[in-house]
């Protein structure tokens, strides 16, 4: 299809010498042409060795014409400038998973009569383990090569389906149990239309939520088997395959089989619901923790429980006939009706399974042939689907759970996780979601133990609007989960968990937008947090809260430390969200105070220190230019007489003479208090810069008296924030200090300057300051020029774009 687009923009350019009013040249850019633009992006595939190659040529934009459409990220992160290819991108090891298409794949192995044979993730020892030699050789074999019959699916998926094999992943067994009690979940996840009949290919598909999203991982059927046996997770049935399979893609997503040793069962609960996890320690459990349990069984939400292991043995029976250090799934929570001849009333009660799917049950009250069932009509224990095989499930009043159990996981089904067919009169959670990063040097400050940079972490902003409808004290249900990313994926870099966890601050209503500062935190305590900083994918605590304004900080336990994050809130009514931010600029009260400083202080070197300090409207944070000590008047001096000498007639200096002239006095012996080496000849270009309207390479005298007095002003900033003389700033100091002098930042800004400004130890010098804030306010009045109607959008000609990003 074709279609005509045309898209015209107007751009006018001001320049200024200094000498007068801005010139404004005006420009008209026509982009497309009449003949329109193919819809469709150009490109060719080149196919081959089992791989995919996809090479984009040309192509048009989404408008028709050829110039490319760009768009910034929904949500802060370390920024990016568009057009450049991110180092995140280019190591991304889960890249090439995403990219895999089920169709193409499907449609190019049907046209070339071949079986599927995945080139990432390969039919190699490296797939099973990443740290060590397999134990035995392990030989990858295909389903039909396993049995004559194999199928996808039996008689539908169970509970019952599931039998662990050599790898220690009880928790992810566990996960997979609950998630068949939901069909509807569980064909989410394992697509029911596959077979080894028709369309068959070696090709399959689930999908898992991985950090915000539903994704595709497609596998081969190629599995790890010794002596013609399944090595790993297998269904009872030999000849069912949807088990094995789904451990492998779940072990390609996260790199390896061996990736999946060890776990929480909520943390796989969470992958294939997207829901949020809460944690309890059943030695320390909240009164109504049954009501919580009921509750959630009634959302539909997956439940896992367990006992703390044994240090001196592996998964230790007890005499109870539970398994110490073991992952079990918990299939149901109901109150049951007893009736007998003495006693009558519900009794809570919890049904367990362990995924060994054998004999090793409870052996206590209401277990398998236990007498407490006598008590129960056939009809009831029909109704509850009541087996007394030797399965692995068993029943438990919830007395003897939370006696005997001592860990608890409940994964919460997200918004989008019931249908409206499913609700039957339950409530869906109202979910929010932010997605973060602690970026050391910059916004990675650690717990409030380090309470100097703790409070440069990210920021998020909750509004708790109504109480919930059955809560009397008239407060607010909200789960707050903190899932840091890809660290499973890490472990063959040698990364691990990091300790996380997170901090809940009451925002009074008068608080101007923004981060919250330093000295918020100093007298301020916090209302909430998260139960203990812990070592696992997520940390996620429910709270009880009053409506209101609360600030989030998801934070490591240390500072320094560097990790991606997905913050969710889950709330029983409707709540708002966002980041803590500020929008760059120019503190307004600072512009108008530098503009009356200008009109009333005629010079810099012969002004009374008190003209015109009455009239400067006062503004927080922003530092002054102080009166200048009897040495700086002495300084003004000699500058004025040097710059005169240098100049010549034509009274101006280029950026070289600028440079010897500032440094005549700046690198003189107790100036400026620390050692400094002197003011770079970049660093004195940009100052020419910050004033050169016309690209004179020049500096007047007038301009150079306003350098001065941003000069002194930034050195007095410097100097307040450089409290132990060593001529250097903390990256975590930065955006105060910057905002002391007159800028506000957003982070993805801040995050810039930071990677700009700072040194590998994450040290800012003061001629590094100085340039950052000379740039900073550059660019900050190039920009005003052209937005003039103060929209946060300019239209730059390219001519004009350059010469304000180079020249500066």
């Amino acid at each position: 299809m074709s279609y005509t687009t045309r898209t015209t923009r107007t751009v006018r350019t001001f320049y200024s010498d200094g000498r007068g009013p801005p010139k404004v040249e005006t420009k008209t850019y026509t982009y497309g042409d009449d003949s329109g633009g193919s819809s469709v992006n150009g490109g060719f595939n080149i196919g081959g060795g089992g791989r995919r190659f996809q090479i984009r040529v040309g192509g048009g934009g989404q408008d028709g014409s050829d110039q490319p459409n760009y768009s910034a990220p929904a949500f802060s992160q370390r920024p990016q400038v568009i057009g450049r290819a991110s180092r995140k991108e280019k190591k991304d090891p889960f890249s090439g998973v995403i990219n895999q298409s089920y169709d193409e794949i499907k449609k190019r192995c049907q046209e070339e009569g071949c079986l599927f044979e995945d080139p990432e993730f390969e039919a190699e020892d490296s797939s099973i383990f990443f740290s060590r030699a397999p134990p035995r050789p392990f030989e990858w074999k295909r389903p039909h090569e396993i049995c004559d019959n194999p199928v996808f699916i039996a008689d539908g998926a169970s509970r019952f389906d599931v039998q662990q094999g050599e790898l220690g992943d009880c928790w992810l067994l566990a996960a997979i149990a609950s998630l068949t009690v939901n069909q509807r979940l569980f064909a989410k996840v394992v697509p029911p239309d596959q077979s080894f009949e028709d369309g068959y290919c070696g090709l399959f598909r689930f999908h898992f939520w991985r950090q915000g999203e539903w994704v595709e991982v497609v596998v081969d059927d190629r599995l790890p088997t010794y002596y013609g046996q399944l090595t790993f997770m297998h269904s009872v049935d030999k000849n069912e395959f949807w088990s094995a399979l789904l451990e492998k893609a779940y072990a390609k997503l996260e790199g390896s089989y061996e990736s999946l040793k060890g776990g929480s069962t909520c943390e796989a609960m969470v992958d294939f619901t997207g829901g949020v996890s809460e944690f309890f320690d059943l030695r320390k459990a909240p009164p109504n923790l049954f009501s919580i349990m009921l509750k959630a069984s009634q959302r539909g939400s997956l439940m896992g429980c367990s006992i703390d292991a044994d240090p001196n043995q592996l998964e230790a029976r007890l005499s109870n006939g539970l398994v110490m250090g073991h992952a079990y799934s918990i299939t149901s929570v109901l109150l049951m009706d007893i009736e007998t001849p003495s006693m009558s009333g519900k009794i809570p009660m919890v049904r367990v399974r362990n995924p060994w799917g054998n004999e090793a049950e409870w052996k206590g009250r209401w277990s398998d042939q236990s007498r407490e069932w006598s008590l129960i009509p056939d009809s009831q224990k029909e109704s509850m689907g009541l087996t007394f095989d030797d399965d692995g499930e068993f029943w438990m009043s919830f007395d003897d759970f939370s006696k005997n159990f001592e860990k608890l996981e409940i994964c919460n089904l997200g918004p989008d996780s019931l249908e409206e067919d499913e609700l039957d009169g339950k409530k869906r959670w109202e979910g929010h979601t932010e997605n973060g990063e602690w970026i050391p040097r910059v916004n990675a400050g650690g717990c409030r133990n380090y309470l100097d940079t703790f409070w440069t972490n990210p920021q998020y902003r909750v509004t708790l609007t109504d109480p919930d409808d059955d809560d009397d004290d008239d407060l607010c249900t909200m789960l707050v989960g903190v899932l840091q990313k890809d660290r499973r994926k890490k472990r063959k870099e040698g990364l691990d968990m990091l300790t996380i966890g997170y901090v809940i601050y009451k925002i009074p209503d008068d608080t101007k937008e923004g981060p919250l500062p330093l000295n918020f935190f100093k007298y301020n305590a916090s209302c909430a947090k998260s139960n203990n900083f812990i070592n696992m994918r997520e940390v996620c605590t429910r709270h009880k809260l009053p409506p209101g304004q609360y600030c989030i900080i998801p934070s490591t336990f240390e500072p320094h430390q560097e990790g991606n994050f997905l913050l969710r809130l889950y709330t029983e009514q409707c709540a708002h969200s966002h980041e803590l931010d500020e929008e760059t600029g120019i503190i307004e009260e600072q512009q108008n105070a530098d503009y009356t400083r200008r009109i009333l202080v005629p010079t810099v070197a012969s002004a009374p220190p008190s003209v015109g300090r009455q009239e400067v409207k006062k503004v927080p944070g922003y530092r002054e230019i102080p009166p200048p000590t009897d040495e700086e008047q002495e300084q003004e001096q000699a500058l004025k007489a040097s710059f005169r000498r240098v100049a010549g007639d034509d009274m101006e200096i280029d950026a070289y003479e600028l440079r010897d002239i500032l440094n005549a006095v700046f690198t003189k012996e107790g100036s400026v208090e620390f050692v400094f080496d002197g003011f770079s000849l970049d660093t004195t270009r940009s100052m020419v810069a910050m004033h050169d309207g016309d690209l004179s390479g020049k500096l007047g005298f007038d301009e150079f008296k306003v350098l001065w007095a941003d000069l002194r002003r930034w050195k007095g900033v410097f100097k307040e924030y450089d409290r132990d003389r060593s001529g250097n700033l903390s990256s975590y100091e930065l955006r105060s200090a910057l905002h002391a002098s007159g800028f506000r930042l957003s982070n993805r800004t801040f995050s810039a300057l930071v990677m700009r400004y700072s040194s590998k130890n994450g040290n800012i010098e003061f001629g590094d300051f100085i340039l950052c804030a000379i740039r900073m306010k550059t660019m900050l009045a190039s920009f005003r020029n052209i937005d003039v109607d103060n929209s946060g959008h300019a239209a730059f000609d390219l001519d004009t774009f350059i010469q304000t990003v180079m020249y500066s």
